[in-house]
């Protein structure tokens, strides 16, 4: 297995990977590939992680791909972890009522949108998801609860309601639970 690099572009902030770095500026991101890391985590290989094994079981062996997905992204690894901790409980199988599919719950069209092929695959679903969450961070100026709010009810759905989370009872939960989440990651005591 290929190991992959990574390297930081400071004037632009471009995140390359690669499996043959060119200048020392290259650090280590995964000793093998996105992929089958994911799928030796997920079949097995690493600790078990099947979808009946624990949530955490099911979040470690996801953590490198939640890792690679922020840095690439821009968006923050417990903003990431609380998305999919509240969306899926880290079942890559997950299916809502809704349509929603995978890890990050992407709805279909979203999933389309943002490159996901297969999203059953943690690798594309949660990189997928990330773009998205980064999308909506730029577009709500990088305040988490509309970007969380947004990725429940929609964008529009924030826009309408005058830049607020919308007064859906599923969406105010759902924002104060992926709130707790990530401030309890960051190690933020909620007042």
């Amino acid at each position: 297995a290929l190991p992959i690099y990574s390297w930081a572009d400071p004037s632009t902030g471009v995140l390359h990977l690669t499996d043959r770095p060119t200048s020392a500026a290259y650090s280590l991101l995964l000793k093998s590939p996105p992929q089958e890391l994911a799928e030796r985590s997920l079949n097995g290989s690493l600790g078990r992680a099947r979808s009946d094994a624990s949530r955490e079981e099911r979040k470690k062996a996801v953590s490198a791909l939640v890792e690679a997905a922020g840095q690439q992204t821009g968006v923050r690894p417990e903003l990431l972890h609380a998305v999919i901790s509240a969306e899926s409980g880290y079942d890559h199988k997950a299916v809502s009522p809704k349509g929603a599919l995978g890890l990050m719950q992407l709805m279909p069209e979203t999933a389309r949108r943002y490159g996901v092929k297969d999203w059953r695959d943690p690798l594309e679903n949660i990189f997928g998801g990330a773009r998205y969450l980064a999308d909506l961070l730029q577009m709500f100026d990088q305040n988490v609860k509309l970007a969380v709010a947004a990725y429940n009810a929609g964008e529009n759905a924030v826009i309408r309601y005058g830049y607020r989370v919308p007064p859906y009872r599923e969406t105010e939960t759902y924002v104060k639970r992926v709130s707790a989440l990530y401030e309890r990651d960051r190690g933020i005591v909620a007042r």
